[in-house]
């Protein structure tokens, strides 16, 4: 069978569903060596070039050039791709199944195609619609995704906004949730740990938030809550924002420091900016509690990636991620500025409790692996040829 995939976003490796695309498919040449897959793209980058996937030979690279579009911006050359490069791709080299693993699907289906469909932010949450092309162009991505064959969503939670929000039958969706790369482990070597603090100007005990900062991400609460922490106990706890600060002034995705500013935390906030891949485990293992607030996800992926390093982890009680976190982690409500500073306490406080949820942490972690992912994919590939 030729499987053609959409690999946009391998030029994007480090969103999250640039993640998931290259672990995907490095899963499914470990475990599937019966198919030949069709790797579809417009141009790449020259710096994504690096992220891409070391592959055997069965998965072919087929670039489509689309210069002459370049001029009329990015969002404008994705578009073609999804709705005319990548349809005249597969009809070129006759794809038999095709994967788009990303919200979006061609007008015209080229072939038996399923769609990964990670969440549906723009369609529950308004605020991520506000301009015109937003609400145009998520519009019509609804509208294509409801053609396609099938469904596969990462959490039950997604698979019910789906079922809601684009009336999907429940028998074209697929729950298969995510996984994480197994240099996502506990680091315990002091020394690793301590030059990835000193980089980043971080003290020996500290809170970590690490995550994107759009409105949703729920920032804003989480230095609300530090901030009504005692004195005490902040000048012993720093608390670590983490993660890369981009689009800065939109106010979809405000920047943190002049809310620290504000609740007067300069000396107990430290906000490293973007974090090198290798420091990420080293980063979580160290940390006395990783904390994400979120207001809403279809997955989590940072939960279960501070699991896998053996975090204590406080999350929200909301979405999808109590399903993720299981029994492993302290769940909270999220619009409860009081709730979260009193969880954080707490936890602070006992350190048994900590040590416990550590542990179900790790086990917790287990349970997700890219080789059960590929599995699970390759079944839903399969039923589609069938």
């Amino acid at each position: 069978m030729r499987i053609g995939v959409n690999a946009l976003f391998l030029q994007r490796p480090l969103t999250g569903m640039g993640q998931h695309l290259f672990h995907l498919l490095k899963g499914l040449d470990e475990y599937d060596d019966q198919n030949t897959y069709v790797l579809l793209s417009p141009r790449f980058r020259h710096s994504s070039v690096g992220r891409f996937p070391h592959l055997s030979d069965r998965f072919q690279n087929i670039e489509v050039v689309s210069s002459a579009l370049r001029r009329f911006g990015e969002n404008f050359e994705s578009l073609w791709w999804e709705q005319v490069g990548m349809v005249r791709a597969c009809h070129r080299e006759k794809i038999e199944v095709l994967h788009c693993p990303y919200f979006a699907a061609p007008f015209f289906l080229p072939a038996r195609t399923v769609v990964t469909v990670h969440d549906v932010i723009p369609l529950v949450m308004p605020e991520y619609r506000v301009r015109r092309e937003s609400r145009m162009y998520s519009s019509l991505v609804a509208f294509t995704v409801r053609r396609a064959n099938a469904i596969i969503t990462v959490s039950e939670y997604s698979k019910r906004d789906i079922m809601r929000m684009l009336q999907i039958p429940e028998d074209r969706i697929h729950v298969i949730g995510n996984a994480v790369d197994s240099s996502y482990r506990p680091i315990v070597d002091g020394r690793v740990v301590e030059s990835v603090r000193q980089r980043y100007g971080i003290g020996p005990k500290y809170i970590l938030y690490f995550g994107g900062f759009d409105v949703r991400k729920n920032v804003d609460r989480l230095l609300q809550a530090y901030a009504a922490l005692p004195a005490a106990t902040r000048r012993e706890y720093q608390l670590v924002i983490a993660g890369r600060l981009l689009f800065r002034g939109h106010p979809l995705y405000p920047d943190p420091r002049p809310r620290i500013r504000e609740l007067g935390l300069e000396d107990n906030v430290v906000v490293t900016g973007q974090i090198r891949e290798q420091d990420k485990a080293p980063l979580y293992s160290a940390a006395t509690l990783y904390m994400f607030p979120s207001l809403y996800e279809g997955f989590g992926m940072p939960v279960l990636e501070a699991m896998a390093c053996g975090a204590t982890v406080i999350t929200s009680n909301l979405s999808a991620l109590p399903e993720v976190a299981g029994d492993a982690a302290r769940l909270v409500n999220p619009y409860d500025t009081q709730a979260i500073s009193e969880a954080i306490g707490e936890l602070l406080e006992n350190e048994d409790m900590r040590s416990e949820l550590r542990e179900r942490a790790l086990a917790r972690a287990q349970h997700f692996s890219w080789k059960r992912v590929a599995q699970q994919t390759l079944d839903v590939y399969n039923t589609l040829a069938a």
